[in-house]
């Protein structure tokens, strides 16, 4: 059995769903103060600031929900959802994303998606008592190189830890990914696992940055993507093997 690892803002989906959903405030954007107080490495916290804003201005879970459902997904990634669909025997599939639980769960109920994940795991969100859409930290971390409130290689490696306590070992690991917070997990990946990066986006940079300083200390085989159906072709072809 493999395991299949997905990141889902500009992965699945082809924006970043946190600035997608500035479409359900007033005049499709937020006031300069609110912009302002954005940190690097603190961006839940900067996010919490802004559901606030939006539930103070009347936005309501239907409104984001709506945002949500219509975001696009990326190029080909249909053409791979349905390729694992029919061969979902073979693919343990998760989800690791710095998103949002209700967000996450939206976008994926509405494009017909949401059973093939084993796991979703991402910053858990809901709504208030007033009706505010409340966003919270994953977990805390001593990762350097990752954002305060979640560590993608920490999940993944807790993750294949309890899957081993279950008797469950996998022949090899197959990572979909984008972003900075991609390449974190992707360096304890072995040399029989592959990472899809999409191509010229933060995580291919970085491989490709790696590869130039330490070459092979980036152990998995490295596939680019422009079009998830790539993804799909190359997986076709493992099972061929």
């Amino acid at each position: 059995k493999y395991l299949l690892v997905f990141d889902f803002d500009e992965t699945i989906i082809n924006e970043n769903s946190d600035d997608s959903i500035v479409r359900a405030a007033p005049g499709q954007a937020l006031p300069e103060h609110i912009r302002q107080t954005f940190r690097e490495g603190f961006y839940n916290e900067y996010m919490q600031r802004v559901l606030a804003y939006m539930g103070d201005q009347g936005v309501k879970m239907g409104d984001f929900k709506t945002v949500y459902e219509t975001i696009p997904l990326s190029p080909g990634m249909p053409d791979l959802f349905q390729f694992l669909s029919k061969n979902h025997e073979l693919f343990e599939i998760i989800l690791i994303s710095d998103a949002n639980m209700f967000g996450i769960e939206s976008s994926l109920r509405a494009a017909g998606f949401y059973s093939l994940f084993r796991k979703i795991f991402s910053n858990p969100s809901g709504f208030d008592k007033r009706g505010y859409f409340t966003l919270g930290p994953y977990h805390s971390h001593k990762c350097l190189d990752c954002p305060a409130n979640m560590c993608k290689r920490k999940i993944l490696t807790e993750y294949l830890a309890e899957r081993a306590q279950e008797e469950v070992e996998f022949e090899r690991v197959f990572y979909v990914g984008d972003g900075a917070n991609d390449f974190c997990p992707s360096v304890t990946l072995t040399s029989a696992d592959v990472v899809f990066p999409r191509k010229g986006y933060p995580m291919h940079r970085m491989t490709q940055e790696m590869e130039k300083k330490q070459p092979g200390a980036f152990q998995a085989t490295v596939v680019p993507w422009e079009s998830a159906a790539e993804v799909a072709r190359y997986l076709q072809e493992v099972l061929k093997k």
